[in-house]
């Protein structure tokens, strides 16, 4: 109902959206929060967790030039990131450490996910780099604070390696990405581009005693109303690391999503 209200008449979605940025930004100014800002460029000793991800996906008939435009704004992206620190009792916020991706600072169009469609705005293409980060904070004891989940898959699996749902989705600048450190440790995000891949480390002043994995579980598709959906819930491991036993796991987030490649039949839309 809201999507179809806000598509009949921008000027009150336009107006929600300044609403609701206002509200962070005070939100934002509570003295109580401690926001990770400082940088080390000498990286921590002990790797927790490794990852890479692919920089050019299939992604239905897209131009294929927005695609180099999210390199562009990953890049920028990634110099306010790299490097950053997250202090015990402090927050890590997506955009409070990116802020405004405007054209001032270099950014440029790319693709966006709006209303269940795909758009194009200066800046997009920031997903990945959120879904990298909360990706490498799910194998910590890192507290995600906030994370917000797509409500529809877009597109089939192109070389998925990790479990549909995994995903964030970021919207300067309340629909926000948050870690918080309850631990007295030092942990730091390691972020790079290369020419295939976005690649990402995360590290700690200390070696952790436990290992955490995250699984996958009850993923299904189902059909509800003449509409296709995807579910599954995503758990986090708490392992030990001398008999891979299992110490504790909680349910991380259940995801529910709109089916946007399916046919009434089940199958897909491009096979």
């Amino acid at each position: 109902m809201k999507q179809r209200i806000g598509k009949r008449f921008p000027f009150l979605y336009r107006l929600r959206v300044q609403q609701l940025m206002l509200q962070r930004r005070i939100i934002n100014l509570n003295p109580l929060i401690k926001y990770a800002y400082n940088k080390s460029t000498q990286p921590y000793t002990y790797t927790v967790k490794k990852h890479k991800s692919i920089l050019r996906r299939v992604l239905g008939n897209t131009d294929p030039i927005l695609q180099e435009n999210k390199i562009v704004n990953l890049k920028i992206a990634l110099r306010e990131v790299d490097g950053i620190v997250i202090h015990p009792g402090e927050t890590f916020s997506f955009w409070k450490l990116i802020g405004v991706t405007s054209k001032e600072k270099g950014y440029i169009e790319g693709l966006m996910l709006s209303h269940g469609e795909v758009r194009v705005g200066t800046g997009g293409g920031l997903c990945q780099l959120a879904n990298m980060l909360y990706w490498l904070a799910l194998h910590t004891p890192l507290m995600i604070k906030e994370r917000h989940h797509h409500s529809f898959d877009l597109f089939p699996d192109d070389r998925r390696v990790i479990p549909f749902g995994t995903g964030t989705s970021v919207f300067y600048n309340y629909v926000d990405l948050q870690f918080y450190n309850p631990t007295e440790n030092r942990f730091q995000f390691h972020l790079d581009v290369t020419e295939a891949y976005l690649e990402g480390s995360i590290s700690c002043d200390t070696e952790l005693t436990y290992d955490y994995r995250v699984k996958e579980k009850n993923h299904s598709f189902y059909e509800t109303s003449n509409k296709w959906y995807r579910g599954n819930e995503i758990w986090r491991q708490k392992v030990n690391k001398h008999d891979d036993s299992i110490v504790d796991e909680e349910l991380v987030n259940v995801n529910h999503a709109e089916v946007k490649y399916m046919k009434s039949n089940g199958t897909q839309e491009n096979e």
